[in-house]
């Protein structure tokens, strides 16, 4: 079973649970596995753990609906190209329930944007993206977030290479691409 901690981004985690490559590309089908998602990748505590899911921690139908939702407004956002994702991005954040917190890291204030007390698991997590990917952006790596080319695949990831030309979120979407290549050209 794919792990959902994959990319080290909860944004990036949650626009890639749906696959195209599984017979049911839903990979939050019910709320275990929800659930599992949220421990996977609670980290601070904002999403799993003591306090991180819905009152008495159990997630309901409606939870999973919900960040379902965020998941497709996420991937919205994603599939962009950077100058119109930059206005998807600011319009979406300017519809969530956003509070900015002041932390002190290495003795100097820093900002932090968080959800609200009570938000529920889907405002916690669209907050949480959005953040992520303003990061994303704060530390250059913007123009190299990038959706799979591997059709069908439309997995996001970070470019991290140095040229910056990668195209496929994994060997094995690029091993399928060049595959596919190939076949064409000996027709």
């Amino acid at each position: 079973m794919r792990q959902f901690a994959e990319t080290g981004l909860v944004a990036l985690d949650l626009a890639n649970t749906w696959d195209e490559y599984l017979d049911d590309p839903e990979r939050l089908p019910d709320a275990t596995a929800l659930h599992r998602f949220c421990r996977e990748l609670g980290g601070r505590g904002e999403l799993g753990g003591r306090g991180g899911l819905a009152e008495g921690g159990e997630l309901s139908v409606d939870d999973l609906r919900a960040v379902r939702a965020v998941r497709e407004r996420l991937r919205a956002v994603l599939s962009c190209d950077p100058p119109a994702r930059t206005r998807a991005l600011a319009q979406w954040a300017g519809e969530l329930p956003i509070r900015v917190a002041v932390e002190e890291s290495d003795g100097a204030p820093r900002q932090r944007l968080t959800a609200p007390q009570g938000a529920d698991l889907a405002e916690r997590l669209a907050v949480r993206s959005v953040a992520e990917l303003l990061d994303l952006a704060a530390s250059g790596d913007w123009e190299r977030l990038r959706l799979c080319a591997a059709d069908p695949c439309n997995d996001a990831f970070v470019d991290q290479s140095r040229p910056g030309k990668r195209q496929f979120c994994s060997t094995r979407c690029a091993n399928r691409a060049h595959a596919a290549a190939s076949r064409a050209r000996r027709r």
